[in-house]
């Protein structure tokens, strides 16, 4: 049997129908977080709208052992950068820089001793970021926040954050350098995986349990791991700095995942939170 609501409820109806349609155009559930994947209008109205953090996922191209593949940095800072900036909610992730400072190559020292790392100098690497900065705040940006997956690059993010906020000091905008995401993957995720049974010898700073785990839970095509069991020792000459990759999961690297992400999230909101309104 057919009810019959009247001709105002239906009109109801069907105008609540039409909003919730468009709403769901303006604002798709699945929208991308990524700068490279909006067109320059749509960043316009973004930024209009109180979207005004952008962060700079820093990776590198370098050796890590053999069992994960070259742009393990890159990969993890932009899988980790697009979960931070979801949680903040009004923040986009700028292109992934890959080229970063990475040691001499005459001679070669640390990673520049395998074939494959790519490196820049320190100047570089800052006129790099500096350049990028200066982009983000013509557009309208007032937040621009540097992460680093790389230990070699921390000082080089804290010089440009310095340098600009000085030159930037009577305006809005401001540069973090959030170099927590970094010490957060070292010695709270090393303490996070001793209590789920890992052990010191294991756990390693370069390609070991802990480096591998990691990549794991952020994408394990990038590990081989039929080469992670039955390998002897592993050593510097391989690569592997202080550690031992043959036990490393997905789910030691998920402890170290949800660390990282929520502990960046927190110091950027606390400094976005001490800034002169």
């Amino acid at each position: 049997m057919l009810v019959d609501i009247g001709r105002s409820a239906l009109r109801r109806i069907l105008a609540g129908a039409a909003l919730l349609l468009c709403l769901s155009a303006a604002y798709p559930a699945s929208a991308s977080v990524f700068l490279e994947d909006q067109t320059w209008t749509e960043l316009r109205d973004l930024v209009a709208a109180g979207t005004t953090t952008i962060i700079i996922p820093i990776g590198g191209t370098e050796q890590s052992g053999p069992a994960m593949a070259l742009g393990k940095h890159n990969v993890r800072v932009k899988f980790l950068a697009e979960k931070i900036a979801t949680k903040l909610g009004n923040a986009l992730v700028a292109p992934v820089i890959a080229y970063v400072p990475e040691g001499d190559i005459d001679p070669p020292a640390e990673h520049m001793r395998f074939p494959g790392t790519i490196t820049i100098s320190d100047k570089t690497f800052e006129q790099l970021l500096e350049s990028a900065a200066r982009s983000f705040r013509h557009a309208g940006f007032k937040t621009i926040v540097l992460i680093g997956d790389h230990g070699g690059y921390q000082a080089d993010e804290r010089h440009v954050a310095d340098r600009l906020n000085a030159e930037w000091k009577k305006t809005p905008v401001r540069v973090f350098a959030a170099v927590d995401y970094y010490r957060l993957a070292q010695g709270p995720y090393t303490d996070k995986l001793l209590a789920a049974g890992a052990t010191r010898t294991e756990i390693g700073t370069h390609a070991g349990l802990a480096d591998t785990s990691l990549m794991m839970a952020v994408d394990p095509s990038m590990v081989r791991k039929d080469r992670l069991a039955g390998l002897l020792k592993l050593g510097a000459g391989d690569g592997v700095y202080g550690g031992d990759p043959a036990r490393s999961s997905a789910e030691f690297g998920q402890l170290g995942v949800d660390l990282i992400v929520n502990g960046t999230t927190d110091a950027i909101r606390a400094f976005i939170a001490s800034q002169p309104k």
